[in-house]
């Protein structure tokens, strides 16, 4: 694809999943044709994706309009930026694997509606990218709301009373927050810059100097942004993702790590630089506040998860934590704080998809979900847990996770910003996941089963191995692999979001 230009490339990009999506409804009814056709679009999205990233990371800025909408400076228009970019590896990317991994559970499991199931990862996939590829804040939000109505459908899959009640509380914060946050913010944005553009350096920096709109007001503007993307769940507007959690697994995965969340702490790092500017932030301490809201749902978070036997549940508060990481990164406001936040969108979609292939491969292969009852489990599923001890040394932040060094670059970021307090949060923070996390494989592996000498799986002093459906203990092998690569492959991600930083001011 040497002779084909970037901007076809974007093109491309967001034509697959909507190929998926009528591909997945034609053939709907033939099981294996229909996840054929979703395995080969969501692998050829990949490869077009990183022909795509080859450009933008040499440091094309490829562009796209579809032109206004109702009035002039409300556009549907594209351009592709690094920070936008690594998005869209990571949810092209992960689309692949995941779609192997429904695969194996869907089937695994017995679930009805699988083609329903597909169409909308379809959907969720395609506003994942056209929002990691938003060239405004206007087609940000519309792509963003997309994400919110798609992902409805699979939240409630199973259609029982727990499922209907989950994604009411799911769509009800989501939608609110949007609509009284996130809409005012734009508004606002609107009124004093004259332009919705992602701009290098912001569009709000000239309103400032102008006098059109203050310090408080910056403050009180970044708070709309930050609050008003739901999906980036900042306590207290955080209750939507446990809730999300009577979906089947595999949305857990795409909720936690490949689309949803990630749209918001992607859409709240994108608003920092892009909007405000990151010098416009530090100058002004338009982000303080936000610091000590972040700094809170770390910690809080964390400590609910402790106290959560339930092993979705459990990870769902984790999820909590660790999105605040990225909140908190660009509230700081500083060169590292915001490379950590942009390395992190990656470091923890990798790990955390982990964790959730891990979670639902037990479920399938053993039928536990409390953490309680895995007690010995890891000796008969040792490919599971072993992947859950990789991705939770990444979560934790320790080498050879690649959730270290995004933690570093944060925590370097508190510093040089002057907020000290805030590097020992993130200490803090780290202990409380190895509280919450470690003793789950330790209890797996070297706890003794509750009547163990009576258990089928231990046969002659030695352990049958009992793992789940292949198509899912596949995935999480490579995704845990993946985390550990991360680590090594650090630099190179630096190397590609370093425009952001140096544009940001």
């Amino acid at each position: 694809m040497s002779n084909v230009t970037p901007e076809t490339l974007i093109q491309i990009c967001m034509g697959l999943p909507l190929v998926a999506l009528v591909l997945v409804v034609i053939t709907g009814k033939i099981a294996n044709l229909r996840e054929a056709c979703t395995i080969t679009i969501s692998s050829v999205l990949f490869f077009v994706t990183c022909q795509l990233a080859g450009h933008v990371f040499s440091g094309a800025r490829p562009e796209w309009s579809l032109g206004d909408v109702m009035m002039p400076g409300f556009e549907i228009a594209f351009q592709v930026e690094p920070l936008g970019m690594l998005f869209a590896l990571v949810a092209s990317g992960l689309w692949v694997l995941t779609t192997i991994y429904a695969i194996g559970y869907m089937r695994g499991h017995h679930e009805i509606n699988q083609t329903r199931f597909f169409a909308c990862f379809a959907i969720a996939i395609f506003a994942a990218l056209a929002a990691a590829f938003s060239a405004n804040l206007f087609t940000l939000f519309v792509m963003y709301e997309v994400m919110t109505v798609s992902t409805y459908p699979l939240v409630t899959h199973h259609g029982d009373e727990k499922a209907r009640n989950g994604g009411r509380v799911y769509l009800g914060i989501l939608l609110s927050t949007s609509v009284a946050f996130f809409m005012l913010a734009i508004a606002w944005t609107w009124s004093v810059a004259g332009t919705l553009d992602f701009t290098p350096g912001g569009v709000l920096a000239e309103a400032f100097s102008e006098g059109k709109i203050n310090a408080v007001q910056l403050a009180i503007l970044f708070c709309l942004f930050a609050f008003g993307i739901g999906k980036a769940a900042l306590m207290p507007f955080h209750r939507w993702l446990p809730a999300a959690m009577v979906a089947p697994t595999p949305v857990s995965a795409l909720l936690h790590a490949v689309a949803v969340v990630k749209v918001g702490v992607f859409s709240v790092l994108k608003v920092a630089i892009y909007i405000f500017g990151i010098d416009l932030i530090a100058d002004t301490h338009a982000g303080d506040w936000i610091c000590y809201v972040a700094a809170a749902s770390i910690l809080l978070a964390s400590l609910v998860a402790m106290t959560k036997d339930n092993l979705k549940a459990r990870l769902a508060y984790s999820t909590i934590s660790q999105l605040a990481y990225i909140t908190l990164g660009a509230a700081i406001a500083t060169e590292a704080s915001m490379l950590g936040g942009g390395m992190h969108i990656a470091m923890h979609a990798v790990g955390k998809i982990t964790l959730f292939f891990c979670a639902g491969a037990i479920y399938v292969g053993a039928h536990k979900t409390n953490i309680s009852d895995m007690r010995g489990l890891g000796r008969t599923m040792p490919f599971t847990f072993g992947a859950f001890l990789i991705a939770t040394i990444s979560i934790i932040g320790l080498p050879p996770g690649g959730g270290a060094w995004s933690k570093y670059f944060l925590a370097l970021g508190a510093v040089d910003s002057g907020k000290a307090w805030l590097m020992g949060t993130l200490m803090v923070s780290s202990l409380l996941n190895i509280a919450y996390l470690v003793p789950i494989p330790i209890l797996a592996f070297m706890a003794p089963t509750k009547n163990e000498t009576d258990d089928e799986s231990h046969v002659d002093g030695g352990w049958k191995i009992k793992e789940g459906p292949l198509l899912c203990v596949v995935p999480l092998c490579i995704t845990a692999i993946g985390s550990v690569v991360l680590f090594f492959f650090a630099n190179q991600i630096y190397q590609w979001l370093i425009p952001i930083v140096q544009s940001g001011h």
